[in-house]
Order: structure tokens, then C-alpha cells, then sequence
């Protein structure tokens, strides 16, 4: 069974051969692989047999991209949303940029700005973005099309803090800047789908919670987001593509919706933040698949014994009747050894099995 099979049969809620794989290593983590015996010019994907790949088109409103400032700590650049961000050179040390200003502040900002949100052909890296994709396709992947939506996406127009006010204050406002994005997000799926590409699913990225719960109400998804998803994923169900969501945080208060909606999966499940895998597919397995769930602080561990148990115990319950595809609870940090991460992978082939 190739991975596009093994995956399509798990988000039907059928058995496949075993369960998927799939993982998100950060780029600090494959440079210390790389140390420890990756080969050159050899992905993790492929040293670990990773079953999605992922593709997108630029749905930014493509500012272009500068360095505003240089020494010899840091590189301050505006970006292709037309905000300003200060990286640090080391990036082993600080991966994450700091946001220095946004182009939006106010409603007048965006409607100045929404014009750029049109759909052309130079949001796609053609030529490098077809070859890649043909050589997944012939590797047996599962083929996402990949985007970041919602509130996660605005968040690079509006500073966090402008944002979340303007939820309570300015809800009509929200409302257009999600469904402008997600409006370009859909006529991009439908160029590239026109000129070559072939998605098995969509892979939709939108963070809506912290350790403690929601960054906002259910009522306010309720009335500003909710129908933006269900405009999403009725697009991709009629081309025959279910919807992954990547949401990070406690988000259980969400769920009803999610499957209301029509989102097919739901991942990462970040432990830390309460989302526990077994009671998640005990309450809601029947409607809804998962992906992730298993702590990956349990990886960098010199003994193994803990992650053994946690992967035995939550694929159990998980991979009946299939609906689970393995996944770290988020991404896997420099901690993790090539040599931990490769016995991660093989407890997840273990246990993941399917007998017949």
C-alpha cells in the first residue's frame, strides 16, 4: 500500500496497512541531523518515510521583500505582508523573528491594501513547484494543498493585541479580512489544480488557542469564523479533497464546529495544552479523525521506555477503525537526536500495525 492509500483509507475511518506518518521537524532539528549521520541532500521526509507533501501559492499581498537595517547581531527586513520584523543572524540560537510593526492598524489600512489580494500566476513558483510535485506524486504521497487562513493569517496585517480588539469591537472588519484570504486562498487552489498540480486533501493552518484555552470566545468564531470554514471546506469537498486543520492550543470548545464545518482531521493535539488524544477519540472518533497527540518532549529522553508507553497506550485506542494518522503534538525541537527520533519512528511502525 503506497501513502496516498494509507492515508485516504485513515481519513475514511477505514483500517489501512498501518498508521500514516507524518512529522514536522524545525530546520534547527535536520541541521543537528545532519550532524549525526542524515545524508546530504536527503530530507527527512524521505529518511523517515514522511506520507504528506504539501504545496501553496504565495496568498500574501506580496509587498516586496527588503532589509530596512543590518549590524552585526541582527537583520531587520519589511516583509511580503508589508510588516517589519528584526531577525537575529544566529538563528540556531533565535529561530523566531520579533515583529517590530504591521501595515495594518486600521480598517482604512485594509482597504488600502485589499486590492494587492488578487489571484495571478506569479504566486506560484511554477517550474521548481511541478517538478517537486511530480516527484511526490510518482514517491506514492499524499498531496495537500497547503494554506494558512483565518485568524492565524491575519495575525501578520494586525498586531495580536489591535487584532483581538477589533473581534469585540470592530467584528464586521474581521469578517471581510477573513473572507478576502480565504477567497484567494480558493481562486489559487483552483489555478494551480488548472495548470498541472493534483490534491488528494487540503492542509489549513490556524492557531485559535494557548495552553489554557481559546484566544477568543466561541460565540465570536461562532459569528465571524465559523462560516469562513464552512465556505473552505465545502470548496474542497466538492474536488474531492478532505480538509486537514492544523490548530495548536486548547481548542476543544471548538470541536462541535470543526465538524460541523466538515473538517475532516484535526491536528497536532498538543498535550501541554490539554488536548488528549484517547478522550478526543473516544468522544468525537466517529465524526472526526486525528493526527498527533504523542508528546514530543517525551523524545528527547535518554531512556525510552516513556515514549514506548505513550505510543502504545494512545495508538491503541487511536487506530481502531482507523481515523488516526501519527503525528508529533506539534513539531520536533533540536533536542531530539537523530538516533531518538529514528526509535520514535519505529515504536510509531510497531504499534501502529494493523493485524489481519
Amino acid at each position: 500500500m503506497d501513502s496516498r492509500g494509507r492515508v485516504k483509507l485513515a481519513l475514511e475511518h477505514r483500517e489501512p496497512d498501518r498508521v500514516p506518518i507524518h512529522d514536522s521537524p524545525w530546520q534547527t532539528t535536520v541541521s543537528r541531523w545532519r550532524g549525526e549521520g542524515l545524508p546530504p541532500r536527503v530530507s527527512a521526509a524521505d529518511y523517515f518515510g514522511f506520507e504528506l507533501a504539501g504545496f501553496q501559492a504565495d496568498t500574501s499581498p506580496m509587498f516586496p521583500v527588503e532589509v530596512l537595517y543590518e549590524d552585526e547581531e541582527h537583520v531587520v527586513r519589511r516583509d511580503s505582508f508589508g510588516g517589519v520584523r528584526k531577525n537575529h543572524r544566529d538563528r540556531e540560537r533565535w529561530p523566531r523573528a520579533m515583529f517590530v510593526d504591521y501595515s495594518c492598524k486600521s480598517r482604512r489600512d485594509w482597504e488600502e491594501l485589499k486590492p494587492r489580494l488578487e489571484a495571478s500566476d506569479q504566486r506560484v513558483n511554477w517550474p521548481a513547484g511541478l517538478q517537486r510535485f511530480r516527484r511526490e506524486r510518482r514517491l506514492g504521497r499524499f498531496i495537500t494543498y497547503n494554506a494558512a487562513v483565518g485568524y492565524d493569517k491575519i495575525q501578520k496585517y494586525v498586531a495580536p493585541e489591535r487584532l483581538l480588539r477589533a473581534v469585540i469591537t470592530e467584528p464586521d472588519w474581521v469578517r471581510d479580512m477573513y473572507a478576502a484570504d480565504a477567497r484567494l486562498v480558493m481562486e489559487m487552489c483552483d489555478r494551480m489544480t488548472k495548470r498541472g498540480f493534483v490534491f488528494d486533501g487540503a492542509f489549513l493552518f490556524c492557531d485559535l488557542g494557548y495552553r489554557k484555552g481559546l484566544f477568543f470566545s466561541p460565540r465570536h468564531f461562532e459569528e465571524q469564523l465559523h462560516p469562513v470554514f464552512k465556505e473552505l471546506c465545502s470548496y474542497f469537498r466538492g474536488r474531492g479533497m478532505p480538509t486537514i486543520l492544523h490548530c495548536c492550543g486548547n481548542v476543544r470548545e471548538l470541536i462541535p464546529y470543526f465538524i460541523e464545518e466538515g473538517i475532516a482531521c484535526l491536528q497536532p493535539l498538543e498535550v501541554k495544552a490539554g488536548m488528549d488524544l484517547v478522550e478526543l477519540k473516544g468522544r468525537y472518533g466517529d465524526e472526526m479523525c486525528f493526527m498527533g497527540g504523542i508528546d514530543v518532549r517525551l523524545m528527547a529522553l535518554e531512556d525510552p521506555a516513556p515514549l514506548e508507553e505513550e505510543i502504545r497506550v494512545k495508538f491503541r485506542a487511536a487506530k481502531e477503525n482507523g481515523g488516526y494518522i501519527y503525528h508529533s503534538d506539534h513539531s520536533v525541537p533540536k533536542n531530539v537526536s537523530l538516533q531518538q527520533y529514528g526509535k520514535t519512528v519505529e515504536l510509531v511502525k510497531k504499534y501502529g500495525e494493523y493485524k489481519r
